[in-house]
């Protein structure tokens, strides 16, 4: 292990420098709770039953706490204003290095980094918190903007106005949700606002409807149905593409993409679970497994799904959030939500149940890489073990009842694709994936897919897949990882831009938390663009064709990226603002969050002059505390400042009320400065040494639960002004092009900035080759390969689903390997030894100079690999 750099002494308060940095490292269990926290939940809800299910209104209850040397709860000194309690101390965790590579390479990324702002469980009911937590003077049910309370908001007051009409009624006629959680649609509109028949909800009569006709209209409905596949779908009320409907059952529909508008094969092998029905707070849900909840959704939410139909129904998050039938309105909703890391990326702290099984195995599991190679025999079984039981449905339901909206997903290229000896589990995370799109239409949540691990690793952290080095747009093998990143997303974009999925995934993210220190910014914007034009190729320009494109700032902050791509259409930033991970401090809560809210500032002047804006990434705690979560065998750099201050921060169960109204109020403050956000990470998985979650901070379920999140994130409004911290103001109007509001057909990108970014491949690369003869000999893929069109899920027979692929113009061959040559190790390919001395062309005539521009050239029929 690579020894650190000696940290600065503690200092009170951080009204300096801002250091923005990432997560390093990041189950199917429910949070355990102490017999002390367990009295006080059911205290507060007004039980004295210890039952393992949480009535409604209480807290998570549990077993017996298992906390690695015992904690009697006898509280101690405050340490330096964090208001924390002082238990008994633990044994140790045995945190031994792993001498193999760099646990922490964030560590040494930020010692010298400084990034500044652009200006100065199943209960489904949040515990009852005091008023000082919750939001004041609105009603769950009433429309977000925020009415009176609104006029108070910092820093997006002047948007979230109360003048602002409702989105209720502007195109539809409402989700049909019958009053009082009856079952049934109404007589709601399809997309284009056109009337649709209903379907009976008798078993019987449906039976007749669907499979009762003559078998000639069956045959003709069928050739029908392969027309449309054909054609790119408009919006209507008759017609709609993609897949990830309400069916999320099993795996493929045995569709084809093959690029000359034929029409897709059908499967009967349905998810009898997932059935026609709607409802309101109180109703009886099934889920895709069978299982029956309660819906509990107090703030006016409902859900639907009709896998018959599945994309003219959809539940509604909460009544200030619109449908997925209605049209998201930037300037208007805000998104409010939570990410689902660990999920189909895994992380260590996030799922430390998963790699703790692996750490007497060779390879030891410090990232997805060594655990599908620990894992063996065993992959397929225990990873989609994983994936079934991390997240579920019935997260997506809370995660509408805690006030959210949308939903950040982070995925892998193995989603989609791997090449030979890579050992990750291929293609089986995009089947879950396809659950959680249909999960999102039922419950009304919108989904950011983000592009979370590439090939050879954009930053050499663990939550790329591989820790160890950058490899991608770096060294020798950077512009073939680029390649097959471009790959990637263009197989991604084809499938999300179907009408009915685009809907519901809205925004991709390009390349997750890049190095920029290391690859370079102009580097960094060459593959930007690159990217940009091939998904816009894909979908065309203007609101709703295809996603809005989110580029994280490499943390260089938002400023940095003023004026990039001038013009483009629908182009946003990421920002992922952490103090965990920068100088360590014992400051309090109240003066982190005052740093926090000077944020707001900066955000709201990209949000004015660059456009869109996002917190993609934020989380509760302000060190860098938490089992594993810099690395497997990780000592946190704040255990130094203090024998326990790190058990302080992890041991929730022995927080005061004080602490968990202090991290309420930091929460708040970055709620209320970074405006549209994801906070990271909805759940961590309880350790099995521990026997608990020891990164309760970056826990968003757990805090809802406990009282340190508010349980309705809207009270988070006016914060930073209510603490006196103020900054430029946003308006609501973003750029034109922002938001796909084109003067012209095409978008006019700024000369300048098509000067400076277009060039492909960079003329220089990291780590030293500068050479551009040199990096004209750089292995690279070829144009010549078997698209991969992504799966859809199951669905009836006879229901309109999509063929994977949304552009049919879309022919050209995918990047592939060129036969014949040899290709370094995607991961390990930074030494000037591995530059081949001559260029390989191997058996293909050609393998640059290949146009972007799609259909450019004949090229071998797309074919679905599953």
């Amino acid at each position: 292990m690579s020894s650190k750099k000696s940290r600065p002494p503690p200092v009170a308060s951080r009204h300096g420098p801002i250091h923005i940095s990432s997560p390093i490292p990041r189950s199917p269990d429910s949070a355990l709770l102490s017999p002390s926290i367990r009295e006080r939940e059911n205290q507060r809800s007004g039980t004295g039953s210890p039952s393992a299910s949480p009535s409604p209104g209480g807290g998570v209850s549990g077993g017996i706490l298992k906390n690695g040397g015992g904690s009697g709860g006898r509280k101690g000194r405050a340490i330096a204003g964090l208001g924390f309690d002082m238990g008994r101390s633990r044994g140790g965790r045995g945190d031994a290095g792993y001498e193999e590579y760099d646990l922490s390479p964030t560590h040494a990324y930020l010692e010298d980094f400084d990034s500044y702002p652009s200006t100065p469980d199943p209960s489904h009911t949040p515990i009852p918190q005091s008023p000082s937590m919750d939001s004041p003077g609105f009603s769950a049910t009433e429309k977000d903007p925020l009415g009176e309370f609104g006029r108070n908001q910092y820093p997006s007051n002047a948007y979230l106005a109360p003048t602002l009409h409702s989105h209720g009624g502007r195109n539809h006629s409402g989700l049909g949700v019958a009053e009082g959680g009856e079952k049934g649609r109404g007589g709601r509109k399809g997309y284009g606002g056109s009337k649709r028949t209903c379907i009976p909800t008798n078993p019987t009569k449906r039976r007749w409807l669907f499979f009762g006709v003559p078998i000639g209209l069956v045959v003709i409905a069928a050739v029908a149905v392969g027309v449309v596949v054909g054609t790119q779908h408009k919006s209507s009320s008759s017609s709609s593409s993609g897949s990830g409907s309400g069916a999320a059952g099993g795996t493929s529909s045995g569709a084809t993409k093959n690029g000359t508008g034929k029409g897709q094969t059908t499967t009967t092998a349905f998810n009898p679970f997932i059935t026609t029905g709607s409802g309101k707070n109180g109703t009886t849900v099934t889920t895709d497994l069978g299982v029956n909840f309660t819906y509990i959704n107090g703030f006016g939410g409902s859900w639907a799904q009709d896998p018959y139909n599945p994309y003219h129904v959809s539940g509604r998050a909460q009544s200030w959030s619109p449908s997925l039938l209605e049209d998201w309105v930037w300037g208007q909703h805000i998104v409010r939500g939570v990410n689902l890391g660990g999920w189909l990326v895994t992380e260590p702290f996030i799922a430390p149940a998963l790699y703790e099984q692996y750490q007497d195995s060779t390879p030891k599991a410090v990232d997805e890489y060594t655990l599908s190679q620990a894992m063996g025999a065993d992959l397929a079984t225990k990873m989609e073990e994983h994936y079934k039981t991390f997240i579920t449905e019935e997260d997506f339901a809370l995660i509408a009842s805690a006030g959210l909206n949308y939903v950040r997903i982070a995925l892998g290229y193995w989603a989609v694709q791997t090449e030979d000896g890579e050992p990750y589990l291929p293609g089986v995370s995009w089947t879950y994936f396809l659950k959680a799109v249909a999960w999102g239409r039922k419950y009304g949540i919108r989904i950011l897919i983000d592009f979370h691990a590439l090939p050879g690793s954009q930053n050499g952290w663990n939550h790329s897949g591989k820790a160890g080095t950058v490899n991608w747009m770096y060294g020798v093998m950077g512009i073939a990882n680029a390649e097959r990143s471009l790959e990637v997303i263009r197989s991604i974009t084809e499938f999300i831009s179907q009408d009915g999925i685009r809907q519901g995934v809205p925004m991709l993210g390009l390349v997750n938390e890049v190095m920029a220190k290391t690859v370079g910014k102009d580097v960094m914007a060459a593959f930007y663009y690159q990217a940009y034009e091939l998904v816009r190729g894909i979908t065309g320009y203007g609101a709703g064709k295809g996603p809005v494109l989110l580029m994280h700032e490499g943390f260089l902050g938002v400023a940095a990226w003023s004026g990039f791509l001038s013009g483009a259409d629908r182009l946003a930033l990421d920002q992922h603002p952490y103090l965990a991970f920068s100088a360590q401090s014992t400051a309090s809560y109240a003066a982190q969050a005052s740093t926090v809210c000077s944020w707001g500032g900066g955000t709201n002047d990209s949000s004015t002059s660059f456009g869109l804006t996002f917190g993609g990434e934020w989380s509760n705690a302000v060190n860098d505390c938490g089992y594993w979560l810099n690395g497997v065998g990780s000592t946190p750099s704040y255990s130094s400042l203090g024998a326990d201050y790190c058990k302080t921060s992890e041991e929730y169960f022995n927080w005061s009320d004080e602490t968990r109204q202090g991290i309420m109020s930091y929460t708040m403050a970055n709620m209320d400065a970074l405006q549209n956000w994801f906070f990271w990470t909805w759940k961590i998985g309880n350790s099995t040494v521990m026997g608990y979650p020891t990164s309760p901070l970056w826990h968003y379920k757990l805090g809802w639960e406990s009282g340190w999140i508010p349980r309705d994130p809207r009270a988070a409004g006016g914060h930073c002004g209510a603490i006196g911290v103020g900054g430029n103001r946003f308006l609501g109007r973003y750029p034109a092009s922002a938001t796909g509001s084109l003067s012209t057909p095409t978008p006019v990108i700024a000369a300048d900035q098509l000067a400076s970014h277009s060039v492909w491949p960079p003329t220089s690369l990291g780590p030293n080759f500068t050479d551009t003869a040199q990096i004209a000999l750089f292995p690279t893929y070829t144009q010549t390969g078997t698209t991969v069109v992504l799966p859809t899920v199951s669905h009836p027979a006879n229901a309109t689903i999509g063929s994977g692929w949304a552009n049919v113009a879309d022919t050209t061959g995918a990047w592939v390997k060129v036969a014949g040559c040899i290709y370094p190790d995607s991961y390990d390919a930074n030494a000037a030894s591995l530059v081949p001395t001559a260029l390989c062309t191997g058996s293909s005539a050609k393998r640059r100079g290949v146009a972007m521009d799609l259909g450019a050239r004949a090229t071998p029929t797309p074919t679905l690999k599953r």
